[in-house]
């Protein structure tokens, strides 16, 4: 402060003091200079909030001061400096929105004087810090701190008052104080506590998404699956790139984002690219990304993919689709982790792993001079094969059941589970479309189930087997009306326990007629008495 600055200051003190008040303010105003100074110098809150509660606690007289933050993730307002309260004192002074008077003034944004604490009932005193009887005469003064609209926090104090006016002078000059610590508060608080929620937040996303795609989480505990969740786990510990083999629809892209998502590399991008999607000409700017006039149309530069997944994971699906011409591009991004854009001759480097995945023999296309030998031993690196579904025993059944839960939320459609027959059809059927066609056999008999429950003649007509051998059928129609009865009485005797009687009358026959048709069938009541 300059010397002019101070005698004015000084000047202006005098002035004030001359007026009838029990105590003089006046001498506050170089120290709340002083303190603007540092605000604007400097951005240690500790440094400027030890500042704010000297001058109230050695100027204005209060006994107790304190400034608390508010942390909206949480909807806590805690003690974040203080004086005149021991440690356990201050971490006891959690409020949260219109709690206490404190939660009031963060909600809002308005400042309450309370001229005695002893006859406010919202002062909760959650402190425990007044122990004194003389405590409860004192009054208690609590501000917003303001930035705009947005409340960051209070400024609080108390002390005795004898002087109605000098007490709103000082919720006045508290007003001031928090006013200036505003900008310096807002900082701390983007850095410190918000800046911490954010984090905390990204964090438990990043392990929601991990635990989705951890290979535990792939549905299905066949032994040919337990021992590909053995070599996922080994993989996962480096950076080795690694080919899936497998048919169509097998889950080659979900065994891909478990690598990843279970990798030290999971906070990194997760690329997807399909290599039999475009055209050999679209895919290497796809690919490899363009520069600005590079072709008739490329009016701005462009990234390519391995660019974006440069710090994560490229997953090339299809890749035994790729041309000779592409394939050679590919191979030196494997050996080098690095290409050019399309029209470009800057070299550019990337920090990636590459996940492939193709359908396809490769080794035969090898020898036919299809893929180029090299490419399919750098590729070949740590090859897992996916069973098709039809050498997954158990696990159809398991699959099933989830789709069925899975459409069920989906679709908001009732039902629970799917009948014995049904589960017999799922089970001999050879599945060529594997995972996939399962999980479209499941959504298309969603919608004809009726009743909660998934029955063969719901299914599709490539499921439809014989279920009864030893009936005879003249035709396919009388095959399929045969299957049906058979279910429905199987599924009355389960649903009844064996009773006959109340079978017969869920399906509107006379316990007689269920009984030829029971032993047409070579049904008997006995075997579903302990059935659910």
């Amino acid at each position: 402060m300059t010397v002019a600055g101070r005698l004015a200051l000084e000047a202006r003190a005098r002035r004030l003091c001359e007026r009838d008040l029990s105590e003089c303010r006046a001498g506050l105003l170089p120290l709340l200079f002083e303190l603007n100074q540092l605000v604007s110098a400097n951005e240690d809150l500790k440094q400027i909030l030890a500042t704010l509660l000297r001058i109230m606690q050695r100027h204005m007289k209060i006994v107790r001061g304190m400034v608390s933050l508010f942390e909206p993730e949480s909807g806590q307002i805690f003690i974040h400096e203080s004086f005149g309260l021991s440690e356990e004192e201050a971490a006891r002074g959690v409020y949260h929105l219109g709690e206490g008077i404190t939660g009031k003034v963060v909600e809002s944004g308005l400042p309450i004087v309370v001229s005695r604490i002893s006859e406010e009932p919202a002062f909760l005193d959650r402190t425990e810090s007044r122990a004194d009887p003389k405590d409860r005469d004192h009054s208690f003064l609590c501000v917003p701190i303001l930035r705009g609209s947005k409340v960051m926090g209070t400024v609080s104090g108390e002390r005795l008052y004898d002087n109605q006016r000098l007490l709103q002078q000082d919720a006045e000059i508290l007003t001031i104080l928090a006013v200036t610590t505003a900008q310096a508060v807002e900082m701390y608080l983007l850095k410190h506590v918000h800046g911490v929620a954010l984090e905390n937040e990204n964090r438990r996303l990043r392990q929601a998404l991990k635990a989705r795609f951890k290979p535990k989480n792939i549905i299905g505990n066949s032994k040919p699956m337990l021992e590909v969740y053995s070599l996922i786990e080994k993989v996962t510990r480096s950076k080795t790139t690694v080919l899936l083999l497998g048919e169509s629809g097998v889950g080659k892209e979900l065994v891909a984002s478990a690598i990843h998502y279970h990798s030290a590399g999971s906070r990194g991008p997760f690329i997807k690219f399909n290599c039999a999607a475009l055209p050999e000409t679209v895919i290497e700017s796809e690919l490899f990304g363009h520069e600005r006039g590079a072709f008739t149309g490329a009016q701005n530069l462009r990234r390519g993919r391995f660019e974006d997944a440069d710090g994560g994971t490229i997953f090339l699906d299809e890749v035994g689709e790729l041309s000779l011409t592409m394939q050679a591009k590919l191979l030196r991004v494997l050996q080098e982790r690095a290409f050019e854009r399309v029209g470009g001759n800057q070299t550019i480097k990337v920090d990636i792993r590459i996940l492939a995945a193709t359908n396809r023999n490769l080794e035969q296309m090898v020898a036919q001079g299809t893929f180029r030998e090299d490419l399919f031993y750098r590729l070949n690196v740590f090859p897992i094969t996916i069973p098709p579904l039809r050498e997954r025993g158990n696990d159809i059944i398991a699959l099933a059941d989830h789709f069925v839960g899975h459409f069920a939320r989906d679709m908001a459609i009732a039902v629970h589970r799917i009948s014995t027959t049904a589960l017999n059809m799922l089970l001999c059927y050879h599945w060529p479309g594997n995972v996939r066609e399962l999980e479209n056999v499941i959504e298309r008999a969603m919608l004809l189930a009726e009743g909660g429950v998934i029955h063969g003649y719901n299914l599709p007509p490539s499921l439809q087997t014989p279920v009864i051998g030893e009936v005879s059928a003249d035709g396919p129609l009388e095959a399929r009306v045969t299957a049906i009865e058979f279910e429905m009485i199987v599924e009355a005797l389960k649903l009844h326990h064996g009773n006959a009687s109340a079978a017969a009358v869920q399906l509107g026959l006379t316990r007689r007629m269920l009984g030829l048709r029971m032993r047409r069938y070579k049904l008997d009541y006995k075997d579903f008495r302990k059935r659910g």
